[in-house]
């Protein structure tokens, strides 16, 4: 395995030093690394991986370097846009490195056994960077010299003025402890999705996000032995899971809607809030732990924003912020009496159960479920 600070040694020594974009579990201990050793300015943890590769951007043109922008894989979508429209040498010609977590990633026919929402992208990883004309090279634990590889690459990206490509295989990093900051509040996540579900009527129409959100949620309804015919537990399309659920509650007025988000998945697209807020049968709750937890516990700026004062900005009829049972059973209590939009910011603690299990069925079999459910199935 390669360690995390001799290859960030590695990147600095060409170049690389400006870090910025959205944290992934292939890439945890590379991230730990450059949390651990490089200042706040000059590491940033972007809002999504397009916002990532536009501050590597602007770094370039301020300064004359090209940044590292480190990425899952399924993060590419995101990313397409400006690495298509801006930082092409069609366009204005900026380099930049991706670091790339292959996630599903191909092993001759073989794929390595991961989340349902990795098994596509992880298949056209490659041939995806083909077509945005990115030349990429794969790093693993087996790669004999990782500072020729390194090197070659990012001199190509500089002399030829373009986006390159590292993509990582799984286990490629030597695993390193993360120094992570703890909040002091009391209820972890899945003690706020009890008591959530505690004083949710069954009828209520529930989008969770994607990660362990929805894994406990799953877990939570087994152990209660409640009907969850009516969750939709969003797999993959992070920061979509509002507008998944304002689509629901568009299309049945006479429901209520609730969506449970993140916050790293409100950050990542959050001008979704703007629809949201204009929908009276739409409940938004967001547990906000301040990371990424389900890739490692990287920080968000999840504690820097005051989110009910953006959702009032915005225009969600009521917007408050709890943090403990009680507090989380009358806010959920009032949302759903409510004639119109909610939002409610849910502040927890970092930390999820390592036994935490995943749900038996397909994606497939759990959307015809969902919409057997609602009386929309065909």
């Amino acid at each position: 395995m390669i360690a995390p600070a001799d290859f960030v040694a590695i990147l600095e020594r060409n170049g690389i030093r400006f870090f910025t974009g959205v944290p992934d579990s292939l890439l945890q201990a590379f991230c730990a690394q450059v949390l651990r050793s490089m200042p706040a300015e000059r590491n940033v943890i972007a809002a999504n991986e397009g916002a990532a590769v536009a501050l590597a951007a602007g770094y370039h043109l301020a300064s004359g370097n090209a940044g590292c922008v480190y990425l899952q894989n399924s993060g590419l979508g995101n990313a397409v846009n400006p690495l298509v429209s801006l930082m092409d040498p069609q366009v204005y010609g900026i380099p930049v490195l991706l670091l790339i977590g292959w996630r599903g990633e191909l092993v001759g026919d073989d794929q390595i056994k991961d989340e349902p929402q990795h098994v596509k992208q992880g298949r056209i990883t490659l041939e995806l960077l083909d077509c945005l004309d990115i030349p990429y090279e794969i790093l693993s634990a087996d790669t004999k010299d990782v500072d020729q590889l390194a090197t070659s690459l990012i001199s190509r990206m500089r002399n030829e003025s373009r986006p390159v490509a590292l993509v990582v295989r799984k286990d490629t990093f030597a695993p390193l402890k993360e120094d992570l900051p703890q909040a002091t509040y009391k209820l972890a996540r899945e003690d706020a999705l009890k008591a959530i579900t505690d004083s949710l009527p069954d009828e209520v129409i529930v989008v969770a996000t994607t990660g362990k959100t929805s894994r406990e949620l799953y877990e939570i309804r087994i152990a209660q032995s409640r009907c969850s015919e009516n969750d939709f537990l969003t797999v993959g399309s992070m920061g979509h899971a509002l507008q998944i659920a304002s689509g629901l509650a568009l299309a049945l007025p006479d429901r209520k809607v609730m969506c449970i988000d993140g916050d790293g998945a409100l950050i990542m697209h959050m001008g979704g809030i703007t629809t949201a807020a204009a929908i009276p049968n739409l409940s938004h709750v967001v547990i906000n732990n301040g990371a990424h937890d389900s890739v490692g516990g990287q920080p968000t700026r999840g504690f820097e924003i005051d989110m009910p004062a953006l959702a009032r900005a915005c225009g969600y009829g009521t917007a408050r912020r709890v943090s403990d049972a009680e507090e989380i059973g009358r806010a959920i209590r009032d949302a759903v009496s409510a004639h119109g939009s909610a939002f409610i910011e849910i502040r927890t603690r970092i930390g999820s159960r390592a036994n935490l299990g995943r749900p038996k069925r397909s994606p497939s079999e759990a959307k015809r479920e969902f919409m057997r459910s609602l009386g929309s199935a065909r």
